[in-house]
């Protein structure tokens, strides 16, 4: 399996001098999707959870919509330099009742780690239908809960401690407890691991649950959400204003800038069951 970590030598300069001492990276390493032995799409991640990001990625493709839709995935050869297995070619077997995606959702074949929108081929494209639309989800959480979120996230962090170099994703209950935290040098690679997870573990649709984001809520990471029907996006910074006009147009509830006691709600503020934040 990849390494999520990588030391490196480094030269420190400060105010004291320089010193010469190793440092700890993230890993970033390809991952090439095939679907059937026909590769899909190749994504930079940080190594680990590689059947949970595929899932993830093709629930907020459309290309599947539950756990049953893929009948193996699996590791293909793809050897190194050292001649060693990379473990960076994962290849998926889709059930025969589902359709193969339609070349006009695919990505381009290249994506980077800090953008897959970037590799459509049309913004459109990604406008995509939700099997599972979260504007009809009546379900409620209180500012108190969501004030607690981010510290809950940052604790489920382990690698970022070490690095200080990854996305964090979390998946919260109504009531604030966390499911699954999962991190990756690619904010849509962190997202789709937690979906993922959760589509292998029977939970999708996600109704009444809380998509906790470390960064900026971007359009993706909201057309994301929709398509596994969280109905609430919580960041610690902000939204785009194409991530507001898609959190409208799908119901979704989305808040920004949440951090300490205070919070930005862009969108559905009738989620919110109480009206004033704690300790303000």
């Amino acid at each position: 399996m990849g390494r999520i970590t990588v030391r490196r030598p480094v030269r420190r300069i400060g105010p004291n001098g320089e010193t010469n001492r190793p440092d700890t990276l993230a890993a970033e390493e390809p991952l090439e999707i095939r679907l059937d032995g026909k590769p899909l799409t190749v994504t930079m991640r940080t190594p680990g959870h590689d059947v949970e990001l595929t899932h993830g990625f093709l629930l907020t493709e459309s290309v599947i919509t539950a756990r049953d839709d893929v009948t193996a995935a699996r590791y293909c050869d793809s050897p190194g330099p050292d001649g060693r297995n990379t473990y960076n070619v994962l290849d998926v077997q889709l059930a025969p009742h589902v359709p193969r995606p339609d070349n006009s959702v695919e990505r381009n074949f290249y994506t980077t780690s800090s953008c897959g929108v970037c590799g459509k081929a049309a913004l459109d494209a990604v406008r995509l239908r939700s099997a599972h639309p979260p504007e009809s989800d009546d379900s409620h959480v209180s500012t108190e809960t969501l004030v607690e979120l981010p510290e809950k996230l940052r604790a489920a962090q382990r690698v970022f401690d070490t690095t200080g170099g990854l996305h964090g994703s979390g998946l919260f209950d109504a009531a604030g407890e966390l499911l699954v935290a999962r991190e990756d040098v690619g904010r849509h690679n962190a997202v789709d691991k937690v979906l993922g997870w959760a589509l292998l573990d029977g939970r999708t649709p996600l109704r009444g649950h809380v998509l906790m984001l470390s960064g900026r809520a971007s359009f993706e990471l909201v057309q994301k959400a929709a398509m596994a029907g969280i109905p609430a996006i919580a960041a610690v910074s902000a939204p785009s204003s194409l991530a507001a006009e898609l959190a409208e147009e799908q119901g979704i509830t989305l808040i920004g800038f949440l951090r300490g006691s205070s919070m930005n709600v862009y969108t559905r503020p009738d989620r919110l069951s109480d009206a004033e934040v704690p300790g303000t």
